[in-house]
């Protein structure tokens, strides 16, 4: 052994160091990893609806991105929306930014308006119960039922 040749207490110092230093590191990743675990948004990334004429991404700080195609004559459009999210009761609510729509529609010139855009994400803007199994998001209405469907990108 190299290092302390022949010294046993210098051996044991470094020994007693490593041991102490690699303890905190689990520590440390252990108690990382339950954070994520617990505490993590389950619907965080991006989602692709089933019939792929919707996406969705979800961001951590109560945002998301809603794509959708066909809006008006073939284009796509992103919409930015906020949400809600109660892991207790499995639940997210989604909303509309009414400036990003007055914007959006300002932007168009004339190709679509406020109204269209709200019509086009009518279906997406309540209250959903969500589950996640295998990579299959499904977002189920609370009030009537309706199911939309996304996989995971």
């Amino acid at each position: 052994m190299m290092i302390a040749r022949d010294d046993e207490v210098k051996r044991s110092r470094i020994w007693r160091f490593a041991i102490i230093i690699s303890s905190v590191l689990i520590v440390v990743i252990v108690v990382y990893l339950l954070m994520k675990m617990f505490t993590a948004n389950p619907l965080e990334g991006s989602w692709e609806g089933e019939d792929g004429d919707i996406a969705i991404h979800v961001g951590v700080n109560g945002t998301m991105t809603v794509s959708i195609s066909d809006v008006s004559e073939g284009t796509d459009l992103d919409i930015k929306m906020s949400y809600t999210l109660d892991k207790d009761a499995k639940t997210i609510t989604i909303r509309e930014d009414a400036s990003e729509l007055d914007r959006l529609a300002g932007l168009s010139d004339g190709a679509y308006t406020r109204e269209t855009l709200e019509s086009a994400l009518a279906n997406v803007m309540t209250t959903f119960n969500y589950n996640i199994e295998s990579g299959v998001l499904t977002l189920s209405e609370r009030e009537y039922g309706e199911q939309l469907t996304f996989t995971k990108k």
